[in-house]
C-alpha cells in the first residue's frame, strides 16, 4: 500500500483513539523518509529478514530507550520545565508526572519511570502507611490511564522499605497492564519475606519480573543501571540509542554445518549488524539534534552512557537446524544436553564478538548483547534463547537448560515460565523456584500463572479479556494490538502450564 492509503486507513479506523491515530500517522511519516546509507550487503540482509532494525524509523530522531536520573531531577528541579526542587511526596509525584511526558522512546511513551522506591523514599518520612497507600494507588492508576503502554517500566528493591512494599500491594490489587514492574533481588540485602511477597504478586498478576541485582550491577559502573521496557538492562542516565537484532535461525540456514556457522557465517552477519548499528547510531548522535535537549543540558542523561543493543533471536531453531546438519537431529534444544551445550556455545561466541568489537557510540565503546524477546510478526521462530512454545519441559529442567545463557546477555535476557494455577494454593513453590533459578545464574526470573487474565507476551503485559474484545472494540491500551497479533501469529497462548514438582524443587534450590 502507498503511504497515502495507509494514512487514509489510519484516520478512518473506528477502533483507534485520536491519540493512537496521531502515533500511527507519525510512524508512517517516519517510514516515508529515505533510509540512511548502508551497504548492499546490509540491505540484502534486511530484505531477507536476517537482520532487523526493529522499525525504529528510517532516520532516528530519538533513542530507543531513555533512562533519566529521576532522583537528580527531583533534587534539583528543572529550569526547562519551570519546576522547583520537590519538597514533599505530592510535589515529587507531580513533578514526575510532568517529566514523564517529556521522556521519549521508540514507543513515544517513557519506558523507564525510575527506581521508584529509592526515588520517593526521601519524601515519605512524615507520611503514615495508609496515606502513602492512597497516594501511590492514585499515582498507579494515573500512569495506566494517561500512559497506557505495557512497555512502561518501574523498578523497585532490593532493599526492604515502605514504598517498595506499598507498590507491590497496589500492583497486586489493581492488576493493571501498565506499568510493567521489576523487583530487584539481592540475597545480601533482600529478606525472604519481601521476595515471598513479590512471588505472591506473580501468583496474583504475573508481575513483577525478579531481577538478579548483583549480576546486573556488576555489569555497570557505580552510577548504576535500570531495567526498562520488557526486561532490558541499560546504564542509568543513559539508555539504548538503537536495537538491531539477528535472526539466528536464518543464519543457521546459511551454514553447511556448525563449524561453518561458527567460522564463517556468524562472523559475517555480525559484521553487518555492526555496520547497521553504527549507521543508525551515527544519525541519532550527529544529525538528529536529540543530544542538545534539556535532558542532556540539565544532566538527567549523558550522551556517553547510551549503547546500541546487539539483539538475537531464534536460538532454538538455530540449534535444532545445526544439530540436524551435523547428523544429530534427534537432539533437541531445551531437552538434550548436547543441543543445550551447542546453544551455550553460540551465546558465548556472540558475547566474545560483541565485547571485542568497538562501536563509535557505545557504553565504554561497546554494544551490549541482548536476547531479544520477539515481535508479533515473527512466524515460526522463537524469541531470544527461549524454548519453543508448547514444548517446554518441567520448570526445573526448563531453568537448568537455560541458566548458562544468562551470564552473556548484559542488556537483558528472559524466559517466561508458565505455571499451573495450583501454585496459587502453594505460593512458596513459586518462591523456591525463583530463588533456585537466581542461585544458579538466572539474570531474570519471570512467570505467568495459567489462570490469570493478566499475562506476559514477550515481556510486556496484556489482559486476555482485552485481546478477546480487540477486533470488535479496539483498546485504550496501546500494546493490546501487539498482543492480539502475537497470539494469532506466534503461538504465545500455546505455552504449556507446568506444575512445580515438590520433589524436584527443594533439591534444586539446594544446588544439587
Amino acid at each position: 500500500m502507498t503511504s497515502q492509503t495507509n494514512f487514509s486507513n489510519i484516520v478512518r479506523d473506528p477502533h483507534l483513539s485520536a491519540k493512537q491515530k496521531a502515533h500511527y500517522l507519525a510512524l508512517e511519516a517516519e517510514a516515508s523518509l529515505p533510509y540512511m546509507p548502508v551497504s548492499k550487503a546490509v540491505q540484502d540482509a534486511l530484505d531477507n529478514n536476517i537482520i532487523c532494525d526493529m522499525f525504529e524509523g528510517h532516520a532516528p530522531y530519538k533513542p530507543r530507550y531513555v533512562l533519566p536520573d529521576y532522583a537528580k531531577f527531583l533534587k534539583n528541579g528543572s529550569e526547562y520545565l519551570e519546576l522547583a526542587p520537590a519538597r514533599d511526596l505530592d510535589e515529587a509525584l507531580n513533578s514526575l508526572t510532568i517529566l514523564y511526558h517529556h521522556v521519549p522512546s521508540v514507543t513515544s511513551i517513557p519506558v523507564y519511570l525510575g527506581q521508584l522506591d529509592d526515588v520517593l523514599l526521601p519524601y515519605v518520612k512524615e507520611i503514615d502507611e495508609e496515606t502513602l497507600y492512597r497516594k501511590l494507588r492514585l499515582f498507579w492508576m494515573m500512569l495506566d490511564r494517561t500512559l497506557p503502554d505495557a512497555f512502561m517500566h518501574v523498578n523497585i528493591g532490593p532493599s526492604d522499605n515502605i514504598v517498595c512494599r506499598t507498590i507491590l500491594r497496589v500492583d497486586a490489587e489493581l492488576k493493571q497492564v501498565a506499568p510493567n514492574l521489576t523487583f530487584m533481588y539481592d540475597p545480601a540485602i533482600t529478606p525472604d519475606s519481601l521476595l515471598q511477597q513479590a512471588c505472591q504478586n506473580i501468583c496474583e498478576c504475573s508481575k513483577p519480573h525478579i531481577a538478579n541485582y548483583p549480576m546486573h550491577a556488576n555489569a555497570y559502573d557505580a552510577k548504576g543501571f535500570g531495567i526498562v521496557s520488557c526486561y532490558n538492562s541499560l546504564p542509568l542516565a543513559g539508555g539504548a540509542n538503537t536495537l538491531v537484532r539477528m535472526n539466528l535461525k536464518k543464519v543457521a540456514e546459511d551454514a553447511a554445518s556448525s563449524a561453518h556457522f561458527f567460522n564463517d557465517v556468524l562472523p559475517y552477519y555480525s559484521q553487518l549488524m555492526f555496520e547497521l548499528i553504527d549507521a543508525r547510531a551515527a544519525f541519532l548522535h550527529e544529525e538528529s539534534g536529540f543530544f542538545n535537549s534539556f535532558l542532556v543540558q540539565e544532566g538527567l542523561i549523558e550522551e556517553d552512557r547510551f549503547a546500541p543493543m546487539f539483539g538475537i533471536y531464534g536460538m532454538a531453531e538455530a540449534v535444532n537446524l545445526l544439530m540436524k546438519k551435523d547428523g544429530k537431529a534427534e537432539q533437541q534444544y531445551g531437552h538434550d544436553s548436547e543441543a543445550n551445550k551447542l546453544g551455550h556455545t553460540i551465546s558465548r561466541t556472540l558475547s566474545d564478538i560483541v565485547t571485542s568489537t568497538p562501536v563509535k557510540y557505545g557504553y565504554q565503546e561497546r554494544a551490549l548483547l541482548h536476547a531479544q524477546g520477539g515481535i508479533s510478526l515473527d512466524i515460526d521462530v522463537t524469541p531470544g534463547v527461549r524454548i519453543p512454545y508448547g514444548s517446554e519441559p518441567d520448570p526445573v529442567q526448563h531453568v537448568q537448560a537455560l541458566a548458562e545463557h544468562h551470564q552473556y546477555y548484559t542488556s537483558g535476557i528472559s524466559d517466561i515460565l508458565t505455571i499451573d494455577e495450583t501454585v496459587k494454593s502453594n505460593p512458596l513453590a513459586m518462591f523456591q523456584l525463583c530463588k533456585g533459578a537466581l542461585n544458579i545464574g538466572f539474570r531474570e526470573f519471570t512467570a505467568n500463572v495459567h489462570s490469570n487474565d493478566l499475562i506476559r507476551v514477550t515481556g510486556y503485559m496484556i489482559k486476555l479479556s482485552d485481546v478477546a474484545k480487540f477486533k470488535e472494540q479496539g483498546s485504550r491500551t496501546n500494546t493490546t494490538g501487539l498482543g492480539a497479533e502475537a497470539a494469532a501469529n506466534t503461538g504465545i497462548l500455546d505455552r504449556q502450564p507446568r506444575v512445580i514438582s515438590r520433589e524436584q524443587t527443594p533439591r534444586y534450590c539446594n544446588g544439587q
